[in-house]
């Protein structure tokens, strides 16, 4: 079975995951520092063709009364973008507060937020597909 690529898109960093094979579990991949990779979307793309990804879920921020702010509309273009590059198809879902979420973990775990930012990310982008994966063995 192919995998699902899970992106928490941020303008400095990006967070991936990757889910099993099975569509199971989301597994953390190491996050993209977008000031250091040349082309973001070329480092994606190796990646969609290395784990055999079959569907790409990107999280995308709403505000608290479910509409669509202005960091949404940047996950938006950035996945017409991506979409132009890599032809898969590409399912949002709602981040709502995994940040927060990602935070919490890390203070649970006693670690130094500020010099884990690159972990936040990490563990945003796991949270994302995480609840996708959830979300499809309910259906």
């Amino acid at each position: 079975m192919s995998r699902i690529l899970g992106i928490d898109y941020g303008e400095r960093r990006i967070g991936l995951a990757i889910s099993d094979p099975l569509g199971i579990i989301a597994l953390s991949l190491p996050t993209l520092d977008t000031k250091k990779v040349k082309d973001v979307f070329e480092e994606i793309k190796t990646i969609v063709k290395e784990k055999d990804v079959e569907k790409i879920v990107l999280g995308l921020p709403r505000n608290m009364d479910g509409t669509i702010g202005e960091k949404g509309e940047k996950v938006k273009e950035f996945a017409s973008k991506l979409k132009e590059k890599i032809d898969k198809e590409i399912d949002f879902w709602d981040e709502r507060l995994t940040s927060v979420e990602s935070l919490k973990i890390l203070r649970e775990e006693k670690r130094k937020i500020k010099r884990e930012k690159k972990i936040v990310d990490q563990i945003s982008a796991v949270l994302i597909l995480q609840g996708y994966l959830d979300n499809l063995a309910y259906k």
